[in-house]
């Protein structure tokens, strides 16, 4: 395998990982067999974008040789915009989750006197995530 990259796409996981900047290290597998079907991924192993090498950016399955995006035709946009659409959905449900409860009584017999409201989330921790980009 080559040296990584910017970004990993590993096509038999169908998982695209962000390996610097925000969000770096967060793999996220992207469960849309219609996207890996494409006829353009069927001979690629994995990509590492951004990889200082670019001719070793696309591995192939059988023995072509690596080369770069630009000669296998393909736009890495489409895996950008992927990740992003999952982190967001991963932003959203920890802010989701991150919610003060106040509970009461013995622990098997206790009763949830209050949850924190959306106002008091936001004046603690800013508005829900709408949108990501990387």
């Amino acid at each position: 395998m080559a040296t990584n990259g910017s970004w990993t796409v590993v096509f038999d996981d169908k998982i695209i990982i962000k390996q610097s900047g925000d969000g770096a290290g967060n793999a996220y597998t992207i469960d849309d067999n219609a996207f890996w079907a494409t006829t353009d991924f069927q001979n690629i192993w994995a990509i590492h974008y951004g990889n200082p090498v670019s001719t070793d950016e696309v591995e192939h399955r059988d023995t072509t040789p690596h080369n770069s995006l630009e000669t296998e035709g393909l736009d890495f946009q489409q895996f950008i915009d992927r990740w992003d659409s999952a982190h967001l959905a991963k932003l959203q449900a920890d802010w989701d989750a991150d919610v003060i409860e106040v509970w009461s009584g013995e622990v098997n017999n206790s009763v949830l006197e209050s949850t924190e409201s959306e106002a008091d989330q936001i004046a603690r921790k800013g508005p829900r995530p709408t949108s990501y980009s990387s």
